[in-house]
């Protein structure tokens, strides 16, 4: 009987945590203010001589993904490259669904003046 309790409380808890996990998988998009840049140099750009539009074009020219620089958090940006292109080194806020740490963008838009990360 004992056994038989065990294994139900395992099954019980083994449903509930992944009814959690969708419920937190399958929330609303998420929005994001920060820095467009790179996956290779982040808040960092390697190229000295750049501006950080520049640096961060040629990495994603070497096949680097855009990433969005918020606050100390580095996301992986997927999707709308030719807009991401447009705001290189420039303070945007991105809508998307955010899986991990890769953010699959939905849109782009510039920050507003004063909008925190």
């Amino acid at each position: 009987m004992i056994h038989k309790r065990t294994t139900l409380a395992a099954v019980l808890f083994a449903g509930l945590l992944a009814v959690t996990q969708l419920s937190a998988q399958s929330s609303g998009p998420t929005r994001f203010t920060g820095i467009v840049s790179d996956s290779m140099c982040g808040a960092h750009h390697m190229a000295k001589d750049k501006t950080p539009a520049e640096c961060t074009r040629i990495c994603i020219k070497q096949g680097m993904k855009y990433a969005l620089i918020a606050g100390d958090k580095v996301y992986t940006l997927e999707g709308h490259d030719s807009e991401l292109d447009k705001f290189a080194g420039q303070k945007v806020t991105v809508t998307g669904k955010l899986t991990g740490d890769t953010l699959a963008v939905s849109s782009v838009t510039p920050a507003k003046q004063g909008s925190a990360s």
